[in-house]
């Protein structure tokens, strides 16, 4: 199925609108799990009991930061990213060009970007795994729409066996070996002061804060975890694009069946992973791994339910106003990511105003409520002067190796 020939859901800009919104209110989805590792030590996103108050309304935020946000945006955004390979390549093919060139040109600059986000900015980057995990992605684009599901689930599920088998291996670990483990799930005084410090010091320290941080991600967690989580839902996203899913194309009873199974599917799985680990109190050897699976699973089905529920809302014509605006933030992604990481990063970091872990769970939801606030309206007025965003600029710029027009004609 040729792109040319899909027409649901277009704007008049040959832009897909769907897939406009449904990133828009990704990006801003992701900010709400983003804002606790730029205000909190790395171990609080993993495990709430490290760091923080958990008790009344601040437990609360959490609890549904957790359930409906915590892997549910980013899943969408890998699913988008796997559709956006397909597209680009079609794009490129339709009018007579390489789409292997066009599609390693810019996969090769979006790490470039990743990677100075990464090391100079922010540890949590996820443009520089996408872009890794696009190089190979990318030969499996022209797999039939079965064969894309059945591998993508399938190369999903390798981490998730990874994690179990390694949850059963810490039963067996010899003891000091599990009490260094325990101190990067659950930190005492010491480890929590010393990253503190890094994070309210020079941009020097914060920088061998980061490198450290991000050394280990790339060196332990990416082959574990990230490429085969990241690659299985590109794979996944292909499918879910090529049959037109993604596009509004797919009838509304199937939009709306997708979207009370998976997601009571989803929030069944989610919440009985919160008993289960609230039951055994965080401790490592149950949450670390086995608890973790959970929402591993759980977030895959609720975002096959928001993308439904967004779909049907597209599909209603209500509210348009609201869609342009999410659509907006959509069409300036990769500048809105990079601004949310200058923004969190400038409030809680030593160089900006030094907040780090002193803000609560709450009052971190009222900022992520105001920076929402300011890219809603600062990406609708962007774009009623500019054709892209201003990074999206750069790298369509270096991308084509020639500078791209900005102002609209």
């Amino acid at each position: 199925m040729k792109i040319q020939n899909q027409e649901s859901l277009n704007s008049p800009s040959g832009r897909f609108a769907s897939l406009d919104v449904i990133r828009g209110i990704a990006i801003l989805g992701i900010l709400l799990m983003n804002i606790q590792s730029f205000s909190m030590i790395g171990q609080a996103y993993l495990n709430p009991m490290a760091y923080g108050d958990m008790t009344g309304l601040n437990k609360w935020v959490w609890i549904l930061s957790h359930i409906f946000a915590d892997q549910k945006f980013l899943s969408i955004f890998c699913i988008l990213f796997g559709a956006s390979i397909v597209m680009i390549a079609e794009k490129a093919e339709a009018r007579s060009r390489s789409s292997f060139r066009t599609h390693y040109s810019r996969n090769f600059w979006l790490l470039v970007i990743g990677l100075v986000h990464g090391y100079l900015f922010w540890y949590g980057d996820i443009l520089a795994p996408y872009a890794a995990c696009s190089l190979i992605i990318y030969f499996f684009r022209k797999l039939p729409i079965k064969a894309l599901i059945g591998l993508g689930i399938a190369t999903f599920s390798v981490s998730s066996f990874i994690h179990i088998a390694e949850g059963i291996a810490v039963f067996d670990l010899p003891a000091h070996i599990h009490e260094q483990m325990s101190n990067g799930w659950a930190p005492d005084q010491k480890v929590i002061d010393k990253n503190t410090s890094a994070w309210l010091g020079s941009f020097s320290e914060q920088l061998s804060q980061r490198t450290r941080t991000l050394k280990m991600m790339q060196t332990e967690l990416f082959p574990a975890f990230y490429v085969w989580r990241i690659s299985g839902l590109m794979l996944v996203g292909m499918a879910l694009f090529k049959s037109g899913f993604l596009l509004g194309q797919s009838s509304t009873k199937l939009y709306k069946r997708v979207f009370l199974v998976a997601g009571i599917i989803g929030l069944t799985l989610v919440i009985s992973g919160l008993i289960f680990n609230f039951h055994y109190n965080w401790q490592l050897k149950y949450s670390m791994f086995f608890g973790a699976e959970f929402n591993y699973w759980g977030s895959l089905c609720i975002a096959f339910a928001y993308i439904s529920g967004i779909v049907l809302w597209i599909k209603s014509d209500k509210s348009g106003w609201f869609r342009e605006r999410f659509a907006s933030v959509g069409r300036m992604a990769l500048s809105n990511y990079l601004l949310q990481t200058l923004i969190g990063t400038s409030i809680f970091y030593g160089l900006g105003l030094g907040l780090f872990g002193q803000v609560s769970r709450v009052g971190q939801f009222l900022i992520v409520l105001l920076i929402w606030s300011f890219q809603i309206i600062i990406s609708h007025i962007w774009l009623g002067h500019f054709q892209f965003g201003p990074v999206e600029w750069l790298w369509r710029s270096l991308t084509k190796m020639k500078v791209q027009p900005l102002l609209k004609p």
